[in-house]
């Protein structure tokens, strides 16, 4: 790949709103990390209360929130009142998506007191948790155990309701899957009022495998049981740094996990956590963890990194000190390792604070990071907000392993974003189509990863500034999101849309299916009471037409393709 050289572009020029980008560092420090900790230790304070009350206890209050929830749905208008939103301010949201559907006429539902874990079942390996328990929460109560969900997604703000109904995914995934792919039950509040429990062998098993990836468009998420599994205190991280060009580090990657004999259930050939960061189009580092004892950890010669502690380096940083040194493994306490990327938000936080990652900075204020992305969305302002749109990126590309080559050639050209982020998962064979879904046939001619019951993809997760504003370029951002989609839609491949979407409704049902989705919008009686995913996914302000619109909703799918895959 040395003789791949992204396009010469003009300079770009630069405006007010790149003075104000610059600086913004101030309104972080003083303002955004004040607030942030302030709200961390409020939310902590409120976990603690909530543990303090027994599980009946907790069952009891959820269940007088869910009979509210009924009852807020009664009160509801269809002739009168706009489509049922959450109350949720539109700027508290995790993702980079604009919320903008909630400054149209909307009907607000109040989800705000479903924040608590009700019941951690040691003898099922089952916890059941309301949707906005988040995952620094759940680890926090389930690691001392010995115990964990399947899947951690990274970040300690992610929520369990956001994680299913939106997208979640760990370096644990190439074994279990999506965090969705780990749900047993979801309890869920229909649009008529209606609570029912939604498993993969009951009545409402056709809702089971349409929630996901639904946005909350089908109904209101308000409990879910979720598989747990034993773990150990720490993980046993090996770093593996390669140099070579794109081709030769995605087969790298695959190889670090996916063993080329097609033995991809064999636990003593696949790592338990497996990722990738690959820092420029030549060096990558490549991490696999096995799940390990603390007499193991603790055993003369071995290393104990505690990453987790305020004033060590970013993760990011540290592994990637092993294209200088070499292989090298070490261990982390388990709880740590789940949350490694949370202080720095990946490496966004090099962006936000640009002297964040320096020790003096960890060493005295460290303790306040990460800030919330909540309060970075509120304080930025309509200007800047669109600035980001055009001049960065934050995008997950869900493709085939076989394909992941293409797709890094295809971000260094048109994008040229580094680090990148790489975390395989399977997308599983199922009783019905979903939204996503493995391609056609894959388990017939399966290739490296894949089983006879699930094909396996990647995460090639694009976040921060692109290449030709980093050197001062012009970029167009959307334009080069456009593509994206388009490249997606012809390999095969997904966008997860918690990120900004640049796609049309004819191209957004070419990437995702509409048919289980749909059947369940009418068989559920969602249509005119939730917007249709598309609507709540589409980019821009949302006039009171296009609510309108909506309401009255049409039964049909759009677009008669919307079942065939493209090839």
């Amino acid at each position: 790949m040395s003789d791949l050289e992204a396009p010469l572009r003009p300079k770009r020029k630069k405006g007010i709103v790149d003075f104000l980008v610059q600086f913004r560092w101030i309104l972080v420090v003083f303002v955004v990390l004040p607030i942030s900790v302030t709200i961390y230790f409020l939310i902590y304070l409120g976990d603690v209360k909530s543990d303090m009350k027994s599980y009946k206890k907790r069952q009891k209050e959820h269940d007088e929130n869910v009979k509210k929830v009924v009852k807020r749905l009664k009160e509801r208008n269809p002739s009168k009142d706009g489509l049922v939103c959450t109350a949720r301010k539109p700027w508290i949201a995790v993702g980079m998506r604009n919320v903008d559907y909630k400054r149209a006429r909307h009907f607000e539902v109040d989800l705000s007191a479903f924040r608590n874990i009700l019941d951690i079942d040691k003898d099922r390996m089952i916890a059941k948790v309301e949707p906005l328990v988040n995952m620094g929460q759940i680890s926090r109560a389930t690691c001392p155990m010995n115990l964990s969900l399947a899947v951690v997604a990274e970040l300690d703000d992610l929520t369990v309701g956001g994680l299913i109904n939106g997208y979640g995914i760990e370096g644990s995934s190439h074994i279990y899957g999506l965090f969705s792919d780990t749900v047993v039950a979801y309890e869920i509040v229909l649009a008529d009022g209606q609570v029912v429990r939604a498993t993969k062998d009951n009545e409402y098993k056709d809702l089971f495998y349409a929630i996901p990836w639904s946005q909350g468009t089908l109904g209101l998420l308000v409990s879910a049981e979720i598989k747990l599994i034993p773990i150990k205190e720490y993980m046993k991280l090996t770093y593996k740094p390669v140099v070579s060009n794109l081709r030769e580090i995605a087969q790298a990657y695959a190889d670090s996990f996916a063993p080329r004999d097609g033995d991809q259930d064999n636990q003593a050939k696949v790592p338990d956590f497996v990722e990738g960061m690959i820092y420029t189009s030549t060096e990558a580092v490549f991490m696999t963890g096995r799940y390990a004892s603390k007499e193991e950890a603790k055993k003369k010669g071995n290393v104990i990194n505690s990453v987790g502690w305020w004033f060590k380096p970013w993760f990011y940083q540290h592994a990637a000190t092993a294209l200088k040194r070499g292989e090298f493994t070490e261990y982390i306490p388990t709880r740590e390792y789940y949350h490694r990327h949370t202080r720095s938000l990946y490496w966004e936080g090099k962006l936000i604070l640009p002297f964040g990652d320096q020790f003096w900075f960890r060493f005295l204020f460290g303790w306040m990071m990460p800030p919330k992305v909540s309060l970075l969305k509120a304080t930025q302002g309509e200007a800047i907000r669109n600035y980001y749109h055009q001049n960065h990126v934050i995008q997950d590309m869900l493709v085939p392993l076989y394909k992941v080559g293409d797709a890094l050639e295809w971000q260094h050209l048109e994008m040229e974003v580094y680090p990148l982020w790489l975390c395989p998962h399977r997308l599983y064979k199922l009783p019905y189509k979903t939204m996503v879904y493995p391609e056609p046939g894959f388990e017939h001619h399966r290739r490296q990863g894949d089983t006879s019951y699930a094909q396996m993809y990647t995460d090639v997760g694009v976040y921060y500034a692109p290449g030709p504003i980093l050197r001062g370029e012009v970029f167009d951002g959307a334009e080069a999101v456009r593509k994206m989609e388009q490249w997606l839609i012809e390999n095969g491949g997904f966008q997860p849309q918690y990120a900004v979407s640049e796609l049309s409704e004819k191209n957004f049902w070419r990437m995702f299916d509409a048919d289980l989705y749909e059947k369940c919008r009418k068989k559920y009686k969602a249509v005119g009471t939730f917007m249709s995913v598309y609507y709540k996914s589409k980019k821009g302000r949302k006039t009171e037409k296009e609510v309108q619109e909506a309401e009255q909703a049409q039964l049909e799918p759009a677009y008669a393709e919307v079942d065939q895959p493209i090839d």
